[in-house]
């Protein structure tokens, strides 16, 4: 089989699942996971009724013989894997001082070992297609953000991972793109989790005003294409970059008074 296949982690909602159906337009076989078997069926069916050859496999990234698994099923299945889209992953709100460090485990166990298990199992099969391995990761990897603790040592964690997978690889023919979306409208910020652990089921932002999955997918897919090694997207995130590089102290200014001013944010304005 010729058909390229795609393997994306996360794929029942929002970016995973915009960019199952990207890929999916062009030809491509899809291999997703997800952690609820509902939800996975529903995007599964939706695939089908598009006409894109799918794959459905209910599995928890922060474990390591699940995401073997996701990959055995897909080889099995597709006879090959060409890219791997890391895209699972939660967030976390809440001020430091008030978490417990548990819930930052959990969020580094999806976020960061999640990319790691998925991509140890995934890459001696895209060693073979030289394809790619991707991050879904988040300007949080490049600059700290307050009341985003754990999320943003997750991401930071992702993107010191993808550097060095891309810098081991780099004789190999293999492609390592780190993708940061900026604020996307997604449901990663409904399905935030407090300092203890618990959804909190409302986003703090005006999820109108944000890229969409669909264009974010869009510049996703185009940068695999083109085997770029980093994509940044928003004229906020690309900001917020080259802020942090060359005025940190600035940037520590702009990003406490741009947060402070979300829906009941604990920083004092």
């Amino acid at each position: 089989m010729n058909q390229p296949v795609v393997v994306i982690t996360g794929a029942s909602s929002g970016i995973g699942e915009a960019l199952a159906f990207a890929y999916g337009r062009t030809g491509a076989a899809i291999a997703f996971c997800g952690r609820k078997a509902d939800a996975l069926q529903f995007t599964a069916n939706a695939l089908t009724e598009a006409g894109i050859t799918n794959l459905p496999v209910v599995a928890d990234v922060s474990i390591a013989a699940d995401m073997q698994r996701l990959m055995d099923e897909t080889v099995a299945r597709f006879g090959r894997i060409d890219i791997l889209i890391n895209n699972a992953g939660i967030s976390m709100r809440s001020m430091f001082v008030d978490a417990d460090p548990e819930v930052l485990r959990k969020l580094m166990d999806i976020n960061y070992m999640g990319t790691v298990y998925a991509t140890r199992y995934a890459l001696p099969h895209i060693l073979k297609t030289k394809g790619s391995v991707v991050g879904i990761s988040s300007i949080a990897g490049y600059r700290g953000l307050p009341v985003r603790t754990g999320y943003s040592a997750s991401k930071f964690a992702m993107n010191g991972f993808l550097e060095a997978l891309r810098t081991e690889l780099l004789h190999s023919g293999v492609h390592v793109l780190t993708a940061c979306p900026g604020f996307t409208a997604s449901n990663i910020r409904f399905a935030a989790i407090d300092g203890h652990g618990q959804v909190a089921g409302e986003t703090v932002r005006d999820e109108a005003s944000m890229m969409t999955a669909d264009e974010c997918a869009t510049h996703i897919l185009r940068a695999v294409k083109n085997r770029r090694r980093e994509l940044i997207l928003t004229s906020q995130g690309k900001l917020t970059v080259f802020l942090n590089k060359w005025l940190p102290g600035l940037a520590d200014t702009l990003v406490y008074n741009t947060l402070a001013k979300e829906k009941n944010s604990p920083l004092k304005r």
